[in-house]
């Protein structure tokens, strides 16, 4: 008689291992844009001259992608030190990116009772990395201009002793530089209170100031101020090279949960380039801001529209509806983002990348027939 076949285990949900607060996000969305003139994501519109791109391509043929990444790494962070002028005492690390120097950020602060303060709304990347590492964020609102609530922030980092306060300088989705008296009495009491101020340059090419002006000016003040930036709007948005400046022992500190090899030897070698070439790059940067004053006034003429003051590639424009707008300008081939539902105080609102002249053309008409 044959012995009954052994019942089945059940089955488990391999879904049950991964953490329910993750199952519960959203991914970071990138929008589609095949076919679309593509405006949502700040990238700069410009391409290499055909001579700069021959010579890159040729440059990089020679790269030993069989070895990890070596001494070219070093030469790039000597390179970025130089273009940024670092100041005395000052060191950097790089970045896949300036999303995965935030993540580094989070990790290498995360302490029992650890948290991250930011203005809001600001980079969703701030609130994600707390999330990812188990930490409390607090988001302060921005005033209805989209400026510091100065006497909020302070308030907020008196009660909650932030380990990390980003300031986004330019901000996202917002665009606007914030006042530099707030910004430094902001990082004041910061510092009293023993956290890390982190200033986030990502639209350094495109702003009248940077933060780090102010640190050698007083670098009494800046013993715990990171400054970040990343060389995606530069113009290597597919490169992914982020970098982050501060001084050299907190560095030293930071650089510990920075994964070895985090860099590849072609992104390396190609960022080396076009920091050899940032006269290319100033250029295009040149032309970008030319491009937003145009966008700017033309903005101002179209009924219903209110455009925010930008010093970065990008508009914030409050329309009539935003849905409708989006879906508008989408059907007649233009791509931007509705950030609407990023913010209460950002309803009804798109944000506008700055793109070349006649992309920028086609985006205004776009509009125009959506109002």
């Amino acid at each position: 008689m044959n012995s009954p076949l052994p019942a089945s285990p059940a089955r488990s949900d391999p879904l049950a291992r991964i953490r329910r607060d993750v199952q519960g996000m959203h991914a970071y969305a990138v929008q589609d844009a095949a076919g679309l003139v593509k405006l949502d994501a700040m990238e700069n519109p410009h391409t290499l001259p055909p001579q700069l791109a021959r010579a890159l391509g040729e440059r990089l043929a020679q790269v030993a992608i069989n070895r990890y990444p070596g001494p070219r790494v070093e030469d790039l962070k000597t390179a970025l030190a130089r273009y940024a002028g670092l100041p005395e005492g000052w060191a950097l690390m790089l970045g896949n990116g300036s999303d995965e120097l935030i993540g580094l950020l989070a990790m290498a602060c995360d302490v029992p009772g650890a948290a991250i303060l930011a203005p809001a709304p600001s980079f969703v990347m701030y609130a994600m990395s707390a999330q990812l590492q188990g930490l409390a964020f607090h988001g302060v609102p921005l005033t209805d201009r989209f400026e510091l609530d100065e006497a909020a922030m302070l308030d907020a980092i008196e009660q909650h002793k932030p380990a990390l306060l980003y300031l986004a300088y330019p901000n996202n989705p917002s665009a606007n530089l914030w006042d530099a008296g707030a910004m430094a009495r902001l990082i004041a009491a910061q510092t009293a209170q023993g956290g890390l101020a982190v200033v986030d340059e990502a639209y350094q090419p495109f702003a009248a100031h940077s933060w780090i002006e102010r640190v050698r000016q007083e670098p009494a003040g800046a013993d715990s101020v990171l400054i970040m930036r990343t060389l995606s709007k530069y113009g290597l948005a597919g490169v992914r090279i982020g970098y982050l400046m501060g001084q050299a022992e907190l560095i030293a500190q930071i650089d510990k949960v920075r994964p070895p090899y985090n860099v590849s030897a072609l992104n390396a070698e190609c960022a080396l380039f076009a920091l050899e070439h940032a006269d290319e790059y100033a250029r295009q940067a040149a032309q970008v801001k030319a491009e937003r004053a145009r966008l700017l006034a033309a903005l101002a003429q179209m009924p219903g529209v209110t455009a925010y003051p930008s010093q970065a590639n990008m508009i914030l424009a409050r329309v009539p509806d935003a849905a409708r707008a989006f879906a508008g300008m989408k059907a007649r081939g233009v791509l931007v983002k509705n950030v609407s539902a990023m913010h209460p105080m950002l309803a009804n609102c798109l944000r506008l990348t700055v793109g070349a002249n006649g992309e920028n053309v086609q985006m205004l008409t776009a509009l125009q027939a959506c109002l």
